[in-house]
């Protein structure tokens, strides 16, 4: 029998999180009609970026859940030691916390509320894909 969600470590939940909004990144391109291999991947790291997700947690944190915002937490506080030059290690910590959210989210059947936070996190840069 599988451990119960809030029984996973929150390493384990970015894991499976960063899966989720990679996927939630190549279903909106290709839906948006992206088409070539180089646009799809230079485009998908706009949003898979620490920083990228770091920006989108700022703006979907006060629309959180109480049960949420645990999931978050938990992520965000993960000790990190590899943190890309590309990122601060405040930037990398958020992108972690919407990493095991994502993953919780997930694992408890909420594909809508994946969608939902997914949309309004990077509806700005959504907006700015031209095909």
């Amino acid at each position: 029998m599988a451990k119960p969600i809030e029984e996973m470590s929150a390493a384990a939940l970015a894991y499976l999180g960063d899966s989720v909004i990679e996927l939630c990144v190549r279903e909106m391109l290709v839906e948006k009609g992206v088409s070539s291999a180089k646009n799809l991947n230079s485009t998908a790291l706009l949003f898979v970026k620490a920083e990228a997700q770091a920006d989108a947690m700022k703006t979907i944190l006060p629309l959180l859940s109480e049960e949420e915002n645990a999931a978050y937490r938990r992520g965000r506080n993960i000790g990190h030691t590899n943190v890309p030059k590309s990122a601060t290690v405040g930037q990398y910590r958020m992108a972690t916390g919407m990493e095991a959210l994502f993953g919780y989210l997930y694992l408890k059947g909420e594909k809508g509320r994946i969608n939902e936070l997914f949309a309004l996190a990077y509806e700005e840069k959504i907006n700015e894909i031209n095909v």
